[in-house]
């Protein structure tokens, strides 16, 4: 019968059974190759760094971009080299979405820090991290293992770092100080984990007195504010005084200096006179004495006002008429 079929679609001009067989396997070497090709592609975001194992073994790093990997031998893990944070001391990512839900099992107790001069302040702060070298970070720890490791070496530096500040110096000018030695200690004391990440920031975010001494600081604050309203508005007086004290002191000094260039000048004609009447004198001496007589008798005679001039011969001092006497 089945010979018959074959017969009968031989004389029809159907595939012979060979070709059906090459044709089954040309199918099957196609999905084959469709699958290998599915299975070796992949894509790496632009977050994302891919760690390709061979056998169980680091073999590269893969850029983001489409990749390419031996089905069935490589193995890629994907890792998140973007930045991340985690609000301390909790510990919890800083997600929009998760924000009003974490905040209801936080209090102020847990974020009391003990400060220098044993007073209590209540610090939260941001710690930003990111992978650095993702062939580290997927054989050494995964991310839970490294977010309790950040979380208690930032706990440990926050507390020993505030334990060198007084209270007011971590309330109010120190908190950049604070900020910049914790991320420093917080470098020191992750770069022997040798896992592959490193800190990039950290920032305060709330540091506040506790409840209970919460109405003085503010009263603190405000006279703090107060002091340095006043001192911009005595900065500012002062500029604006200045310039018109300067402009003053200008004019008093380019009069005193024009003043200075009259009175040398002067001087300076006065001494040329003289030398001009002592050359004079030498050339001719008794009557340069003489001049010299009569010009400053004229000076002195124009200055007294009137004068009477007396002949000395004269015995009385007004000739007296004769009155009462009769003429011849």
């Amino acid at each position: 019968m089945a010979n018959d079929r074959f017969k009968n679609l031989e004389s029809i001009g159907g595939p012979s059974p060979g070709q059906l067989a090459s044709m089954a396997v040309l199918v099957f070497g196609i999905l084959v190759a469709v699958y290998a090709a599915w299975s070796s592609a992949y894509v790496v975001r632009e977050y994302e760094q891919a760690v390709v194992l061979r056998f169980g073994k680091y073999h590269q790093t893969q850029p983001p971009g489409l990749r390419f990997k031996l089905p069935g031998i490589d193995e890629r893990v994907l890792v998140d080299v973007s930045e991340k944070s985690m609000r301390l001391p909790w510990g919890r990512p800083e997600r929009a979405v998760d924000r009003s839900r974490q905040d209801l099992n936080r209090t102020d107790d847990q974020a009391l820090i003990l400060t220098g001069d044993l007073y209590a302040a209540v610090v939260e702060w941001n710690v930003f991290w990111r992978v650095t070298e993702p062939e580290k970070y997927i054989f050494s720890f995964n991310e839970i293992h490294i977010r309790q490791a950040l979380i208690a070496v930032a706990r440990s530096t926050m507390h020993r770092i505030v334990g060198d500040y007084s209270a007011d110096e971590t309330l109010t000018g120190k908190r950049e100080e604070i900020a910049l030695a914790a991320l420093d200690e917080m470098k020191k004391a992750i770069a022997p984990l040798d896992a592959g990440i490193e800190i990039t920031d950290l920032q305060l975010q709330r540091v506040t007195p506790p409840d209970v001494v919460k109405p003085s600081f503010d009263q603190v604050n405000a006279s703090i504010q107060q002091k340095d309203q006043l001192i911009y508005e005595a900065t500012r007086e002062r500029n604006s005084l200045l310039p018109m004290a300067r402009a003053e002191s200008d004019k008093l000094v380019r009069e005193a200096e024009g003043y200075a260039d009259r009175r040398r000048a002067e001087a300076e004609g006065e001494i040329a006179a003289l030398l001009a009447k002592y050359e004079s004198y030498k050339l001719a001496p008794e009557i340069t004495r003489q001049r010299m007589y009569l010009e400053t008798m004229e000076r002195v005679f124009e200055s007294g006002g009137r004068k009477l001039i007396l002949d000395e011969k004269l015995k009385g001092l007004l000739p007296l008429m004769q009155i009462g006497s009769q003429s011849p």
